[in-house]
């Protein structure tokens, strides 16, 4: 099963605090291809939404846990592209510490992702409807002296949702508008006519007709 970016949040109940964070990417979810709109221009785009589990504590020291005490959840929404200007390739080069090679550029499976440590950066914006939302700013790579006083054990299964090759025991986890957001999307839309075409019965030929066979 592969997700392949080429080059050509949604967050929890609990608004992650803003500022910097550890994080261990989970889960990779295909979103297929989605409207957006800014400024009046209308486009299409495949998208990809990116969760982070978050461990720490906040500014005064409460573990980053929702009531279940359980990891907060935060994601970034991104164009499913690694051409140069693309918001995806900025933000894994910067995990990574180091851009693309052209090989790399021709096809850089996502799953690679699954299970990876970060810093993120978390930031609050109003979007069009008045709302405000939480974002990730930024994705860096842990500093190496993190690293050596050790990593936390991480908390959520790992997980790659493609459409092309659905898992739905994965699919049945998220949540309803996130389920929404994939199966509005064309690809969605075409594999599910397409699994009702080839499970469609054919009418037997001369049914009627039976009863006139003489042998």
């Amino acid at each position: 099963m592969s997700l392949i970016a080429k080059d050509s949040g949604e967050s929890s109940f609990t608004p992650v605090p803003t500022g910097m964070h550890l994080a261990r990417c989970y889960r990779i979810i295909d979103l297929g291809t989605q409207k957006t709109e800014f400024q009046g221009s209308i486009k299409y785009a495949q998208k990809v939404l990116i969760q982070f589990e978050v461990h720490g504590e906040d500014e005064q020291g409460n573990a980053l846990v929702t009531s279940k005490n359980e990891p907060m959840t935060i994601g970034k929404r991104l164009t499913l592209s690694l051409a140069e200007k693309a918001t995806l390739r900025k933000d894994l080069s910067n995990w990574r510490g180091r851009d693309f090679s052209p090989e790399e550029l021709r096809g850089f499976e996502l799953k690679n992702l699954l299970g990876v440590w970060a810093m993120i950066s978390v930031s609050r914006s109003m979007g069009n409807n008045g709302k405000e939302y939480t974002n990730i700013a930024t994705v860096n790579p842990v500093p190496p002296a993190m690293k050596k006083q050790g990593l936390p054990q991480g908390f959520n299964p790992l997980g790659i949702f493609s459409i092309a090759f659905p898992d739905m025991e994965l699919f049945e986890t998220l949540s309803e508008k996130l389920k929404e957001t994939i199966t509005s999307s064309p690809e969605w839309q075409s594999k599910r006519n397409a699994r009702q075409a080839a499970t469609a019965e054919p009418a037997a030929p001369f049914a009627d007709m039976e009863d006139d066979i003489p042998f």
